[in-house]
């Protein structure tokens, strides 16, 4: 991002900031739909977020650091837009409303719907590490800043959920009604 841009902005130019939020604008959107799950809530989030940053932009210390901050930003409004949701409703759905689906194989659907229904079991925060990480190419110790965690936190965070994404996977592996017996109880049974 451009430095001279967020210096601009800050001092009340509302040409820099459309610019920026414009430029931000398509990453912070792709980001918090990967963090909620659904275009509805990441379009709320983002909404609020760019608000965040408009009337935070002139506490911001260090023009360099605009992205990982506006991540935070971002992050901090997902969050508060996942609390919402959970108030109304029992469980986010991780479908993609409306957005059409290109042709592709079978087998490629099914994996990414099985990739999919696990990483909506994930929680927020275990999304957020995920997303940050893989999505958005950052490090651990990157991730944990724009989170304002520790980054043994984050390492955590990421190691616990790469395990239930791998547990949840299995899990839909498996056949219906259980695990198959042993086939030394088969040959007993036979």
């Amino acid at each position: 991002m451009d430095a001279g841009l967020v210096i601009k902005a800050q001092g009340g130019d509302q040409a820099a900031f459309a610019t920026l939020a414009a430029e931000s604008g398509r990453r912070l959107h792709a980001l918090a739909v990967g963090i909620l799950r659904d275009r509805d809530l990441a379009e709320d989030a983002v909404q609020q977020a760019l608000l965040s940053i408009w009337k935070e932009l002139p506490t911001l210390r260090d023009p360099e650091r605009f992205d990982a901050w506006s991540y935070r930003v971002l992050v901090r409004a997902c969050y508060a837009e996942a609390r919402k949701r959970r108030r109304r409703l029992t469980e986010i759905l991780g479908s993609n409303h409306g957005e059409p689906v290109a042709p592709d194989h079978y087998a490629a659907v099914a994996d990414r719907d099985q990739l999919a229904r696990g990483f909506a079991r994930l929680s927020v925060e275990h999304r957020t590490v995920v997303v940050l990480h893989h999505y958005l190419d950052l490090s651990l110790e990157t991730v944990a800043q724009v989170m304002d965690i520790p980054p043994g936190t984050a390492r955590s965070r990421f190691h616990r959920a790469m395990s239930a994404l791998r547990a949840g996977l299995e899990a839909d592996q498996r056949p219906p009604g259980g695990t198959a017996p042993a086939p030394e109880m088969q040959r007993a049974t036979e």
